[in-house]
């Protein structure tokens, strides 16, 4: 039986950043879409807005119970979980309640890690699973918080406008932060998003980012794309929604770049 360590071999990531309008949920969406190609994959929705699950073809009024029910201990993730349209990827849903989640974790024990202890409550339903991406809300509640103590690593959906580097430049001092309370979380690396090549100015911020953090930019690049923005209002990515799209094909390419150093990673490990 498949015991909290096994469940720990799950990857576990948070997608966060605390501007709104970055890509983060799309990112969410069509990375998980990729990988499930591949490897086995659980997409959590932590967003109050529920846009994840909507992108999946999950409208509100169909939800059900969700992360709300998951965080407060009502349910188990093994009730939660639900399969999605897409071969290889299962949802849990964002609730209606979870917009109360913020107020209602202040009064609770142990409120930054009530996500971290829900999943190794049920370790072997996590087990199940490959990858485990979380989508965080556009902030840095305790929502997300819960989401970075529970996760290895953070992916940061960066929109290469101006004010680009001051919001990620806070993400990285939060995530040192939190550190202090999970040891093992690390920054995986930044995504650039709606990058526009007709803009210089997307040329200047990739380039300022890039010199700043390295080689924890990956570097495949999402283009802006008109495609990625109709695909959620039929409740489907954009690589089921057109596959040949430049930024379904973006998509793609990084979700082969994260396991492409997901195994690099492995092989020094064990070296």
């Amino acid at each position: 039986m498949p015991g909290p360590d096994t469940a720990r071999a799950t990857r576990r990531i948070a997608l966060a950043n605390q501007k709104g309008g970055v890509g983060k949920t799309t990112t969410a969406i069509n990375l998980a879409t990729a990988l499930s190609t591949k490897k086995r994959v659980l997409l959590l929705d932590l967003d109050p807005q529920g846009s994840a699950s909507t992108g999946l073809g999950v409208p509100r009024n169909e939800r059900g119970q969700g992360t709300y029910a998951l965080l407060t201990g009502d349910r188990p993730l093994r009730d939660l979980v639900r399969p999605s349209r897409i071969p290889g990827l299962d949802l849990l849903p964002a609730d209606n309640d979870l917009a109360g989640a913020e107020i209602e974790l202040v009064a609770l024990d142990d409120r930054e890690r009530r996500l971290d202890d829900a999943l190794a409550r049920d370790a072997d339903t996590l087990a199940r699973y490959d990858y485990l991406l979380i989508d965080c809300p556009p902030s840095l509640g305790l929502l997300t918080l819960n989401a970075l103590v529970a996760s290895q690593s953070v992916i940061v959906p960066l929109q290469t406008e101006f004010f680009a580097l001051e919001g990620i430049s806070q993400m990285v001092r939060t995530v040192e932060r939190v550190r202090r309370l999970n040891p093992s979380l690390s920054l995986d690396g930044i995504v650039l998003t709606m990058f526009d090549r007709r803009n210089n100015l997307s040329e200047l911020v990739a380039r300022d980012v890039r010199g700043f953090f390295k080689d924890r930019v990956y570097e495949t690049v999402i283009p802006r794309n008109i495609r990625v923005s109709e695909a959620p209002s039929h409740g489907l990515p954009v690589i089921l929604y057109d596959v040949r799209s430049a930024g379904a094909q973006a998509y793609i390419q990084l979700a082969a770049e994260l396991l492409k150093r997901d195994r690099a990673r492995a092989r020094a490990a064990a070296a």
